[in-house]
């Protein structure tokens, strides 16, 4: 009996064997196949060895990836030398990045030229996400940049604005009239409505003052747009200084520091003297210096990286909507008569438009939410950095990775956007679509934490200036060569003209 009793018992062992066999070859599948999955990659084009993707970059990088992108997906995972690289092409996956995840991509990489120009990364833009970022943020949010702030730099805008028109006149006065270089003109003037919030006023009396941050603002783009090994491959950063890039870049932050702690102290002076008016943007991060709620202490040197943001992203950014809105007016004359119309009834009997008469003009905020979806400031908006590992569209992205949104190839997505390479401002007419972040087909100032704050004070600027450009001026291109406009973008993180515009201004009054 004890015989069969064990025979039973081996027999119900081999039984349950062979059914537990398949189970586990079944699960180990299973468990195979989700940790294939979990650590799958986007997809990629081909790499070379050590640089990676480097050479696919082209020289308009957004243009490069935009191609790309129609073979490889809306998602791709490249190697840009030994930095782990996404790019994202599409509303959808932006809207991952940006929305769904962006906690996990709300940090930036440490870039060379950066960490030298902006006191270790100590300003908005390019701080890393933590603490002092979100400090930092709240200050620039609610009491520098707040759409209080802009309504009351009212009066300021309007001065450089008139100051602007006189120029243009005076320059319509002369004889023999010669074409007028469009291009530096708004460079400077949107750099001294730069000058008249940060500091209060514009230094013009002080000679060659605001040539020396024109120039400073230059080279500053030029030194973010050069090729830095450090970038790319941390491990050769020695090689930056025997190719002289460290040189070059720490001489441009002692200009930058020289000319800010002199703007620093003369405020510091003004307050203890009691002649400071305390309306401008340098008064307001000073008086967060002894902030206990602050939970750090707000150096000179916070304030001043801050200070050189503003004078680089704000000034850039801003010139190249005034140049490429320009270049579309007069490559376009219907939809300057459009604007003309428009403005003209508004305004009749006035000698130059308010802010009061914007709200009711419908077509010149068409025709500015066109040209900031055709030509965006910052085609690929500032890189971001993953701060974990984390799952978008089935793939996994791995922490420590670059994040670049490309939203010029965005905005020009056919299964977004009819004609998506024609200007046609008529589009946004009727439309609720803005650039407000909540709308990812359309993100010309990002979206998430680290949407542009400064966009309130440079849409207010930018459609001030073009709708008393347009009522004040016929604007024709010399030897009225309609069309003849050069749209070619120049190299750079922003996309400026790559020529500069010039066009004969005639006054209508």
């Amino acid at each position: 009996m004890a015989h069969q009793l064990l025979s039973s018992v081996n027999l119900s062992l081999d039984n349950f064997l062979i059914w537990l066999a398949p189970l586990l070859l079944l699960l180990l599948s299973i468990k195979l196949v989700l940790s294939k999955r979990s650590s799958r990659l986007p997809p990629s084009p081909w790499k070379l060895p050590i640089i990676g993707n480097l050479h696919q970059l082209g020289l308009l990088s957004h243009h490069a990836f935009y191609n790309l992108s129609k073979k490889h997906g809306p998602l791709m995972f490249l190697k840009l030398g030994q930095i782990p690289t996404l790019v994202v092409s599409s509303s959808e996956m932006a809207k991952e990045i940006m929305k769904t995840h962006d906690l996990i991509f709300a940090s930036r990489p440490v870039l060379k030229a950066t960490r030298i120009l902006l006191y270790g990364n100590h300003d908005l833009a390019f701080a890393p996400y933590g603490e002092y970022w979100k400090q930092v943020r709240k200050i620039m949010v609610a009491n520098v940049l707040s759409m209080r702030r802009v309504q009351l730099f009212h009066d300021g805008r309007k001065d450089e604005v008139l100051h602007l028109i006189n120029k243009i006149v005076s320059h319509a006065s002369s004889h023999p009239l010669k074409p007028l270089n469009m291009s530096r003109v708004m460079f400077s003037y949107t750099n001294d409505l730069i000058c008249r919030a940060v500091f209060g006023e514009v230094p013009r009396h002080q000679e060659g003052r605001n040539e020396i941050f024109m120039e400073m603002i230059e080279e500053n783009i030029t030194l973010l747009r050069l090729f830095h090994l450090e970038d790319f491959f941390p491990s050769l950063r020695w090689l930056d200084s025997l190719l002289g890039l460290d040189e070059r870049v720490k001489k441009n932050f002692k200009k930058w520091d020289d000319a800010l702690s002199q703007m620093v102290e003369e405020h510091k002076k003004k307050k203890n003297d009691g002649t400071d008016k305390d309306d401008d943007f340098v008064d307001v991060l000073l008086s967060f210096k002894n902030d206990p709620n602050l939970g750090f202490s707000l150096t000179d040197e916070h304030v001043k990286a801050l200070l050189v943001d503003m004078f680089v992203a704000g000034t850039d950014t801003t010139y190249i909507a005034f140049e490429w809105s320009i270049a579309e007016l007069v490559r376009n004359p219907d939809v300057m008569k459009k604007l003309q119309n428009e403005i003209n009834g508004i305004a009749s009997g006035k000698s130059m438009v308010d802010e009061d008469d914007l709200n009711e003009m419908h077509y010149l905020k068409a025709f500015i939410k066109e040209v900031l979806r055709l030509h965006p400031p910052v085609p690929l908006l500032l890189p971001r950095e993953s701060m974990e590992n984390c799952q978008i569209g089935g793939y996994n992205i791995p922490n420590k990775s670059r994040v670049l949104i490309n939203c010029w190839a965005i905005a020009r997505d056919p299964k977004v956007w009819d004609k998506p390479n024609e200007f046609i401002p008529e589009r946004f007419l009727n439309n609720s679509t803005d650039f407000k972040g909540q709308d990812f087909e359309y993100i010309p100032f990002g979206s998430g934490r680290r949407i542009c704050p400064g966009m309130g004070f440079s849409v207010a600027a930018i459609e001030l200036t073009l709708a008393n450009l347009i009522f004040r001026f016929e604007w024709k291109l010399p030897n009225d060569e309609i069309g003849g406009v050069d749209m070619t973008e120049a190299l750079g993180v922003t996309s400026r003209m790559l020529k500069n515009l010039y066009l004969l201004p005639k006054p209508y009054f």
